[in-house]
């Protein structure tokens, strides 16, 4: 099936998943966390307490709500006992505290609110000059009443949207972020604002066309296919996408091509697939690539495969560099539920 197609289910436990296909194929998935699962989830506001600096670490933890702990590691100027606003940045490791941003942006589908980041933005992906024009305008009129300090960010998808929706997201995401920064004096810690559902991702950063539930859609046969490591690339090769407790780790083979370019062949087909298969598995933090065999030389045509790949996905990944065994190293942000903890049907 030829487009953009965004698929929504109701799990049987109640929880929401949505998968973003495109053409035939499944490009990405969200899936809200079971019920036992209890860690803070990404992007959530907290109001929390500071607890205790850790001077070796540079940072200080933070009491949040249900006995939860979280580690700023910008302690400068923080004591304990000072009230935060905080967000979840990333999905914590289980039994670790989760990490914390002092500065939570306020995004919608259109807009991204910026308390104590001043400043107004447009996309750089919209390069039209008469829309930025257009955009600039709207943003003028509907960010005039925020507060001294606040930011705003007009997202891409701002670009096909009527001057009328987009001041209605930034009323909205501005006045959501002006009652959660003056939510402060209780004196005890609480959710201000829950983590965004599967949908509200999928509304919010997906573009497509309403398709039908998962089973109409095809994404419980595609995701059949990732309960195994092994995703197939051009002609022969494969690579493996494992994670284990300290890191992702990911192998390039070749299979049964034996021609002279069949390395460099598989390692670029990998290198471009990597990112989607992350995704979808719900990967992150240290990545490790052992490639297939390869001339030194072509190091700089990985790079920058591999680089212009992620740069094309939502999830921050930073390339680290070579291994002195010839490995290629990338950090990744967790920011969503590994699909082996999921717990689907």
């Amino acid at each position: 099936m030829k487009g953009r197609m965004i698929c929504l289910e109701t799990l049987p436990d109640g929880r929401e998943a949505a998968a973003l296909m495109v053409d035939g194929q499944l490009e990405d998935l969200r899936i809200d966390p079971p019920a036992s699962d209890l860690r803070p989830q990404p992007e959530a506001i907290y109001r929390g307490i500071a607890d205790r600096q850790v001077k070796g670490m540079g940072g200080i933890f933070v009491t949040l709500s249900d006995g939860q702990k979280g580690f700023v590691r910008e302690a400068r100027g923080i004591s304990p006992g000072q009230e935060l606003i905080v967000q979840i940045s990333t999905l914590p490791e289980r039994g670790k505290a989760s990490p914390l941003a002092l500065r939570p942006l306020f995004k919608s589908r259109y807009a991204i609110v910026t308390p104590d980041k001043p400043g107004r933005n447009i996309s750089r992906a919209i390069r039209d000059e008469d829309e930025r024009d257009r955009l600039a305008e709207v943003a003028h009129h509907s960010f005039a009443d925020a507060p001294e300090g606040f930011g705003l960010i007009l997202r891409s998808a701002a670009a096909d949207a009527s001057n009328e929706e987009i001041s209605e997201d930034i009323s909205g995401q501005l006045h959501l972020a002006m009652a959660v920064s003056g939510d402060t004096g209780s004196g005890k810690p609480e959710l201000l604002v829950d983590a965004p559902s599967a949908s509200q991702i999928a509304w919010r950063d997906w573009s497509g066309s309403n398709g039908p539930n998962f089973e109409d859609g095809g994404v419980w046969d595609a995701l059949e296919t990732l309960k195994s490591p092994n995703c197939p690339l051009t002609s022969a090769a494969w690579m493996s996408v494992e994670p284990t407790r300290a890191l992702v780790a990911v192998d390039i083979n070749t299979g049964g091509d034996m021609s002279l370019a069949a390395g460099l062949k598989a390692n670029l087909a990998a290198l471009r697939d990597l990112p989607r298969q992350l995704s979808l598995r719900g990967l992150g933090g240290q990545i490790v690539v052992d490639l297939a065999p390869f001339p030194k030389k072509e190091r700089p045509v990985l790079e920058s495969t591999a680089k212009a790949a992620f740069r094309k996905g939502a999830v921050d990944t930073t390339l680290v560099g070579w291994t002195p065994l010839g490995h290629l190293e990338f950090t990744r942000k967790r920011e969503r539920l590994p699909l082996i903890e999921a717990d689907l049907p």
